[in-house]
Formats: C-alpha cells, structure tokens, sequence
C-alpha cells in the first residue's frame, strides 16, 4: 500500500457532513441495520452497573439513542453530539416530542439536553467532564482512530466507560467488488479490522478492552436499492479517492451486471461487518508497568 492509495481513502469530511445533513428527514425509516445494532448496545449496557452524571452521545445522528439513554438515565445530563447540523435539528425535535411524564422527570430533576455540532476527532468538551461515552456506528467516518479514542479518553471521567459500534472490514464487501477500482478511483470506505481497533484502544489508554463482531445480511431485489437506502442515510461515499461527477450509464449498467453473481434465492445481498466494543478508562496506575494491557475477543454464536 503506498502513500497515494492511503490519500484516496481519506474521507472527506465537507461532503460527509453535507450528504448526513440531506439525509436527515429520510434517516430514520432507512436506517433499520443502525436501530437494531442500537438495540444491542442498550441490551448489552443491561449489563453494566453504571449511574452515570454526563453522558455524551458521540455522532448522535438523529438522536435516538440520545432519547433512548436520557429515558434510561432519567437524572444523566445528555450531549447529543454530531457534525451535521440537520441531525442535531431532528434530535431537537425528537427531544421535544419525549413522553410528558418524561419530560416532567426532567425539569424536576434539573436535566438538561444538550445539542453540540462538532467533530468527534476534536471534541469541545472539558477533560474528565463525561461518565459514559456512547457511539453507535459513527467512528468509521473518522480520518484518525487514534485522535479520536484519545479525545474519548481525555473527555471521560476516570472509571468511566467507553462502549461504541462500528463497521468491519466485510462491510459491503459485495459492492465493493461489484465496483472494483476503476483508474484508482475509490468506491467504499476503508474500515478498521476489530484487532487493529483493539490495539488503537490500548494506545489510547483504555483497560482491557472487550471486542466482538456481528454480521448482518440485508437483501435488496437490485443495486439501485441499495444504493437508494446507502442514499437514504446519508452513507455516501466520501473517500478523496471517489469518482467527481455524475457516472456514466456504462459503469451503471458494469455494476448491475457484476453484482448480480451475488443473487441468491431471488434477492441480492448486501453485508454489514458490526464491530462491538466497550472498554473503561481506568486510573493511570491502573495500566501495567510494561505499557500493555489485555485485549479480549469475543466469538459470537452462530
């Protein structure tokens, strides 16, 4: 791999916000793989004894978890955190449209939901100010891994908890091979095998990280679906690498017919590599003398 070929991954953040920002009325219905990996993460924080004070909600989109946590932890202070402005508006909505006993909870209780558009790679908040940071499905828009767990850890309270969602490597894998390379020119993302990941945790200073992949199938009865739902949520594609301009009937016509070897049972797939992991921002002394700490895989059952 060399230098040029890392360039044109590099996600170009304008049109990222841009194409979230259009998406932000059609996000909801479309965006049926991101509710249920949400449903996951809150079954998954059954399990955690945790009471939080601030919550931060890491690339927020329309605000559904935000809500989801805010009803869970009725006391939490919630920022709802994203880099579209359109979401953070819908989240606004969807804040004011919360259950009226909810709502009166909150007043009671001094809560405030708090809305800030911003880049989790650089993120506006006081260090140690936030007990749980959650992220669903949002940091594979991220150029640099690493600056962005490490603003993770430098925003989180000592003891507190990290749990986020992202996408694996075999994400789309069918579209991407559909598309191929044409002249060098990049079709999806890259996205971050679950080991590296781990590793970049570790650097950042998190304990014994624990990471495990789900993968999802969702079919289609064409390519054009696909790309309309892709469309739907905002998920174009934005690597330097991609093509400029409209494309040609052609390449339309070479990606229908390349896709097809995928068809089974009458409908055509599309995969979703999911990427869970949780992991505590101990005490420093809690760290091991040699700098290394302990990275858990979990199998899942198939």
């Amino acid at each position: 791999m060399n230098a040029n070929e890392i360039d044109s991954y590099r996600i170009d953040k304008a049109r990222a916000r841009t194409s979230f920002g259009r998406a932000a009325n059609t996000y909801d219905a479309a965006a049926i793989l991101q509710k249920q990996v949400r449903e996951e993460m809150l079954n998954r924080l059954d399990l955690v004894k945790l009471t939080p004070h601030t919550i931060l909600d890491a690339g927020c989109g329309t605000g559904a978890a935000s809500h989801a946590l805010q009803k869970r932890f009725v006391k939490s202070q919630v920022i709802s955190l994203d880099f579209a402005l359109p979401m953070l508006q819908k989240t606004r909505v969807g804040s004011d449209n919360t259950g009226l006993m909810h709502q009166i909870k909150s007043m009671l209780s001094g809560v405030k939901h708090n809305l800030v558009c911003a880049d989790i790679e650089s993120l506006p908040l006081a260090s140690k100010s936030v007990d749980l940071v959650w992220s669903n499905l949002a940091i594979q828009w991220c150029n640099d891994l690493d600056a962005a767990l490490l603003e993770f850890y430098r925003v989180m309270q000592p003891e507190g908890l990290l749990m986020f969602s992202t996408f694996g490597p075999d994400t789309l894998k069918e579209l991407r091979v559909a598309t191929g390379r044409q002249d060098g020119m990049t079709s999806v993302s890259r996205f971050i095998d679950m080991h590296d990941i781990g590793d970049a945790l570790v650097r950042a200073g998190f304990s014994a990280p624990v990471l495990d992949v789900e993968r999802f199938t969702l079919t289609y009865d064409d390519v054009k679906s696909v790309m309309r739902d892709l469309k739907s949520i905002g998920a174009h594609n934005a690597t330097d690498g991609r093509a400029r301009g409209l494309l040609g009937r052609g390449f339309l016509q070479k990606l229908e017919s390349n896709y097809e070897q995928y068809r089974t049972d009458g409908k055509l797939p599309a995969t979703f590599e999911v990427v869970y992991g949780h992991a505590w921002r101990g005490q420093e002394k809690a760290r091991f003398d040699n700098g290394v700490s302990p990275i858990t895989f979990k199998a899942r059952d198939k």
